[in-house]
């Protein structure tokens, strides 16, 4: 096995930990749409950023930030729903990197990467970004564990005991932000919401308990990947498709067994 190989697998794991435990927060928040926005969103900071000649992933980053900020101020105003306030920027920032990308002759290779992955690329550089990414989610995961589920579960309630309910779901947002970027050079832009949703919803399927969906979520994500990973190499297939579509593949199948699960216990 190569050091490409090699790569790939560590970046596999890597990720398949940060969407999983991102997902949890993710599916219990119902922010699947929040996160589509974002996947797209970026495409603008990374269209930006490879006619200015600057890292496309930095570009990203900055994109994808204004749209969560902007998704936290609009979501605050009387009257203006978060979902409202999410679809007016997701449209509003893919039209503007089409229109960068009309202005240009096509997209380049590094372009083109970005939108669909390229796990078989990644750098060691990668590696220690993701490695990086995932120690410092961890932290604020388990820092704003309990604010977080309260603000999820009854935000008059916690804004009402003191908690600033505000803050933290900006820097949920944010956080979630960071971790699709993150994960782009692996599965792309276009892939990473289901990798970050389908092991986490196919997890809630199985318990309601916390500490177990986040823990079948991770391994859900880590299987998909290694798996699609198999796939791609042993038929020629895309990584990032493979990937996609086994994590897909899980939150199919346990639906079923799932139901056939708790019919057994109660009998």
């Amino acid at each position: 096995m190569d050091d490409v190989m090699h790569r790939a697998i560590a970046e596999v794991i890597l990720v398949g930990a940060l969407t999983g435990l991102i997902g949890v927060r993710v599916v219990a928040r119902k922010l699947a749409f929040f996160t589509m926005a974002l996947t797209h969103a970026t495409f603008p900071g990374v269209v930006a950023a490879a006619i200015i000649g600057v890292n496309l992933l930095l570009g990203g980053v900055l994109a994808g930030a204004v749209v969560a900020l902007g998704v936290a101020a609009l979501a605050r105003r009387r009257g203006q729903d978060a979902a409202a306030a999410t679809g007016v920027l997701l449209s509003g920032g893919f039209a503007l990197g089409a229109a960068l990308v009309a202005t240009q002759d096509g997209f380049n290779r590094d372009l083109s990467s970005f939108l669909v992955g390229s796990i078989l690329t990644v750098t060691e550089t990668d590696l220690m970004i993701t490695a990086g990414v995932l120690v410092v989610v961890s932290a604020v995961l388990t820092v704003g564990a309990r604010p977080l589920l309260y603000t999820g579960f009854d935000p008059a309630g916690a804004r009402a005991a003191g908690v600033a309910v505000g803050v933290w779901d900006v820097i949920l947002l944010l956080t979630i932000e960071v971790v699709v970027v993150t994960v782009v050079p692996a599965v792309g832009t276009i892939l990473a919401l289901s990798l970050i949703v389908a092991p986490a919803a196919a997890a809630r399927l199985w318990s309601h308990r916390q500490a177990v969906v986040t823990g079948l979520a991770v391994l859900f994500a880590i299987g998909a990947g290694l798996a699609g990973l198999y796939v791609s190499s042993r038929w020629n297939v895309a990584a990032g498709a493979s990937i996609a579509l086994i994590a897909t593949l899980f939150l199919a199948v346990s639906w079923p067994l799932s139901r056939m699960a708790r019919t057994v216990a109660t009998a």
